[in-house]
């Protein structure tokens, strides 16, 4: 059953500048990584490497490498965080030969049994179990012990595994930037595209999947931005409880378009759909995330300001290719931040060309300065309280 919390007003506080610790890299919002982020979904079902069903990998001899791939929940064609990941397998296939099945679980038991089984096929014997998704954490955790010398990545969480690779992203230094845009364009005259503001208003909104220590992460990130860019701002806040339910999507979307916001930033995977369809209904905006999502969603590109994109396709990319060169991580966790380009604040296509110069510069400012570590950003919610 999915569940809806209440909406909920958030107090504004000022982010307050700190001297953490940060790698110098490459400058924050830049485009590149991740193969795909400028395409559109690769969630088709086309797959050279594998059956027509997708479930197993058929004659896989003189691939480089055979990997299992196990998708989030919602499955493939989300055209946000799981067709990301399938960019990344598809890119190693062309460029490395990898050979690869797809699995698709529908509820979460079935994440650790289909972890399972493909640790104990022997034909094919995978030389990397590739595992999307923070859900997958516990089972893996699990599976990766009865299964010692099965190779093993998780892209988006961490298990404290010798066999596991782990990836993980800083998603709160993204969706700030996010945030500093919607916190922007609310004290703003806008009108472009299918949308306008409600400048008086001065309120925007964040829609989450499940709620989780993870997602609170986004939720924590936009608030600081909103924040950044305009104190006086409100953020109303919920969580649908699922990622692919586009109907609660739109019900939360569309209740706080009724309550004044100008801008929705979604976490919510599939739910995230009925976000864009809220917006062109209403006439407001929408910031997507994970993909480009003006590209995968080309329908809501005029109501699409900007997505936070994850790099989850590199991800997932240099797993396979570490397999191959014998060198994965396992046992190791990558943290991928702005300034390894691993997140990233991406324009849409049709509105992108229409934001003022002095907004991208103020928000490449202030991804100047996180990635100097001259700006703090919460990844807890409560640390906004």
């Amino acid at each position: 059953m999915t569940h809806t919390r209440s909406l909920t007003t958030v107090s504004r506080r000022r982010v307050v500048a700190g001297v953490g610790a940060a790698a110098a890299g490459g400058l924050a919002g830049c485009l590149g990584g991740d193969p795909g982020d400028g395409s559109t979904s690769a969630g088709d079902g086309t797959n050279a490497a594998t059956t027509a069903d997708e479930s197993a990998i058929g004659d896989a001899s003189d691939a480089s490498a055979t990997v299992g791939m196990i998708y989030a929940l919602g499955g493939l064609d989300d055209r946000s965080f799981n067709d990301a990941a399938n960019r990344g397998i598809q890119r190693a296939r062309l460029d490395h030969d990898v050979a690869f099945a797809n699995e698709e679980p529908s509820a979460f038991p079935e994440l650790r049994s289909t972890q399972a089984s493909l640790s104990e096929s022997n034909d094919p014997d995978y030389d990397l179990i590739c595992c999307v998704g923070f859900l997958q954490a516990d089972g893996l955790s699990a599976v990766a012990s009865e299964h010692p010398d099965q190779r093993y990545a998780i892209v988006d969480s961490a298990v404290d595994r010798d066999n596991v690779a782990s990836y993980v992203f800083r998603e709160h230094e993204g969706s700030f930037q996010a945030g500093h845009l919607a916190g922007l364009v609310t004290g703003r005259d806008v009108s472009v595209g299918a949308g306008s503001t409600v400048p008086d208003e001065r309120t925007v909104g964040f829609v989450g999947g499940v709620e989780s220590d993870l997602v609170r992460k986004f939720e924590a990130g936009y608030r600081a931005g909103v924040d950044h860019a305009a104190a006086d701002a409100s953020t109303l806040a919920t969580y649908v409880g699922a990622f692919d339910d586009p109907e609660s999507g739109y019900a939360a979307a569309a209740e706080m378009y009724d309550q004044g916001a100008d801008v929705v930033y979604h976490a919510g995977g599939g739910s995230g759909l009925g976000v864009f369809q809220a917006a062109q209904e209403y006439g407001r905006y929408a910031i997507g995330v994970d993909s480009d999502q003006s590209r995968s969603n080309p329908r809501y590109a005029d109501v699409i300001l900007a997505s936070m994109v994850k790099r989850v396709g590199t991800a997932v990319y240099d797993a396979a290719e570490r397999t191959i060169d014998g060198d994965l991580g396992t046992g190791e966790t990558a943290a991928l931040g702005l300034a390894e380009d691993g997140v990233a604040l991406v324009y849409g296509t049709s509105l992108g060309p229409v934001i003022p110069d002095d907004v991208r510069a103020a928000i490449a400012a202030s991804g100047d300065r996180i990635v100097a570590g001259d700006l703090s950003v919460p990844s807890d919610p409560e640390e906004l309280n």
